[in-house]
């Protein structure tokens, strides 16, 4: 009898596993699309918004410049540690570096007209005025574009489709052929770049899928193509749920969840030969170090996730605070061992002005306040059973190695139903559409070619 009870209790657990995870249950079905309105009072006294496409030029005033100017020379300047590398954060020394550039060799004036190389619009949708970057190629007589939406996340905005945006409208001339040409939209989140942030609570990923569906709709769109990382990642796979005949195919450079069995998460994050092929046994295993990794790169989140308007203050009033805040995300998440470098792996990895362009979008809206209530908006989705919802349309990873968190194929595949391509990129991070332009490119055009086939 002794050997009994030990078995049984051993069943017992692994049927609650099971039961916990779902295994035994249908997966949930889609929410309703619903509405919303995000304007200032009341919708039904809110004056009729101009629902008319707004061209607009971006603008880096004289006024903008000598005020940041002033700001950065008063920076206070703090001594930083010995031998601490990045692994205390940006280091103080290399933040004097980035002051001194800005101050002195950042063509504000040159940036400017980089930033107006591609057309911007704004358009109001419920409530609020969505900015957005248009590109449509030229086309010859009797060819045609594919429309994709690329959506963003955070600290990223609109500018980190700058140099994917020739390689996706102009593929001739840039690595594709002329079936590869695409009309690219490239929406700022409400309350980044330069659309509007919310008025009220709850805009969250969900909401901002419906938003970019409407725009795509005003814009004439009823079949289109969406791509995502970061944030970007979750509204797109949302549109994917939420519009499935509208979109076409739905490819991500980042899968932040894909509610896997939770007995596998948990095996097999000590024992991943029992589930996952060995070339995906390194993104679950070995278990403990990866936990605690993610605790150290995730105290943003929290803060992101319950105060953000705490730290809003700072990081509005401050252009050195901000960019600091900015700037160690794109060390560690484009690289996590570039802690281990003095300059954070930033000076060889990226261009000064590409990562002080992506600051400025956030310093001329002074918006990082609204854009880190993101986080606050969305931290229920992940206990959320819309997270269950499988996806249906086809579906593009593009898996980066160095992203954080890399899920395994197989797991990818238990939301992604239809999981047309899942490609192990050959190097890359995080930001992969600015820092990997055309490793990501080559992979949504062999992805969309793939979903023309079907």
């Amino acid at each position: 009898m002794g050997w009994r009870w030990p078995l049984i209790l051993s069943v017992l657990a692994v049927v609650a596993g099971l039961y916990l995870s779902g295994t035994f249950s249908e997966p949930p079905t889609p929410p309703p699309l619903g509405d919303g309105w995000w304007g200032r009072g009341d919708r039904e006294k809110a004056p009729k918004a101009d629902e008319s496409i707004r061209q607009f030029s971006v603008s880096i005033n004289n006024d903008t410049i000598n005020d940041l100017k002033a700001r950065l020379r008063n920076t206070r300047h703090f001594e930083g540690l010995e031998g601490t590398k990045f692994h205390y954060g940006v280091r103080p020394e290399y933040m004097q570096t980035v002051v001194k550039y800005w101050l002195n060799k950042y063509d504000f004036k040159a940036q400017e007209k980089y930033f107006n190389k591609y057309n911007h619009y704004r358009t109001n949708i419920e409530g609020l005025d969505i900015h957005f970057v248009h590109v449509k190629p030229t086309l010859k007589p009797g060819q045609k574009s594919k429309p994709l939406l690329m959506s963003h996340g955070w600290p990223g905005s609109f500018y980190e489709f700058y140099k994917i945006l020739p390689l996706l409208t102009d593929p001739v001339n840039n690595g594709g052929t002329a079936e590869d040409i695409f009309e690219v939209i490239c929406p700022s989140i409400p309350g980044f770049g330069y659309s509007e942030a919310s008025h009220k609570t709850g805009m969250g990923a969900l909401a901002v899928a419906r938003i970019f569906g409407k725009l795509m709709s005003r814009l004439g769109h009823n079949r289109y193509y969406v791509q995502g990382g970061d944030w970007g990642s979750a509204i797109t796979t949302f549109m994917g749920l939420l519009l499935p005949e509208h979109v076409k195919g739905l490819h991500v450079n980042m899968v932040g969840n894909s509610n896997p069995p939770m007995a596998q998460m948990i095996i097999g994050s000590y024992f991943p030969s029992l589930f996952l092929p060995a070339e995906d046994h390194h993104k679950v295993w070995p278990a403990i170090p990866m936990f605690f990794d993610m605790l150290l790169e995730s105290g943003y989140f929290h803060l992101q996730a319950t105060k953000p308007d705490t730290i809003g203050h700072s990081l509005t009033d401050s252009p050195v605070g901000l960019a600091a805040y900015i700037l160690e995300k794109f060390s560690t998440a484009t690289n996590k061992t570039w802690r281990d470098l003095e300059d954070g792996g930033l000076n060889d990895g990226w261009q000064i002005d590409d990562l002080l362009n992506n600051i400025m979008v956030y310093w001329m809206n002074g918006n990082m306040a609204s854009a880190m209530r993101f986080y606050k908006e969305n931290v229920g989705l992940f206990v959320d059973d819309i997270n269950k919802c499988q996806i249906k349309v086809p579906s593009g990873v593009a898996d980066f190695p160095c992203e954080l968190p890399n899920l395994p194929e197989k797991w990818t595949r238990y939301r992604y139903i239809n999981l047309l391509q899942y490609n192990r990129m050959a190097r890359g991070g995080h930001f992969a559409a600015l820092e990997e332009p055309k490793l990501l490119a080559e992979d949504i055009r062999i992805f969309v070619r793939k979903v023309e086939t079907l």
